[in-house]
């Protein structure tokens, strides 16, 4: 995410000084679309979403490619993983699946794996993200068929 203009930084601190509470989400205009129930019955369907032994390897592969990589001080922990393979899981039960495919794997590699790594300074100084190592590390891990 970006951060905001100063314009609206300047909004944003002045609805608090007014007493904005961001926890009263009544108040600033949102409403449950879905019950308690519709959470539990998501989270039971995400687990029974199913995964093979090759997208696991292939998972596991990609955590361990950075651990790796030469531009990383820090690679994606095998907590990491794990939170690839749930994410991964989710994303396949929202697109009406009830199986993983690398894809999936694919779509949630970055905004779950990006805030898991931390870039060497001399490859930051050379423009290097950690969008961009991710981005390598897919392109050549092999996929699973």
């Amino acid at each position: 995410m970006s951060l905001p203009s100063r314009d609206d930084e300047i909004d944003v601190l002045a609805k608090h000084a007014g007493g904005f509470n961001p926890r009263d989400l009544q108040a600033a205009g949102l409403r449950p679309v879905a019950t308690a129930a519709d959470l539990e019955a998501a989270r039971a369907a995400v687990a029974g979403t199913s995964v093979s032994s090759e997208i696991a390897g292939y998972v596991v592969d990609i955590c361990r490619a950075t651990r790796d990589s030469p531009s990383l001080t820090l690679g994606v922990s095998p907590r990491g993983a794990t939170a690839l393979l749930s994410t991964a899981r989710a994303w396949a039960w929202l697109t009406g699946r009830d199986y993983v495919i690398p894809d999936d794997v694919k779509a949630l590699a970055l905004p779950t794996l990006r805030h898991r790594i931390q870039l060497r300074p001399e490859a930051e100084m050379e423009g290097v993200t950690a969008d961009s190592v991710i981005s390598a590390i897919l392109a050549h891990v092999p996929v699973p068929r």
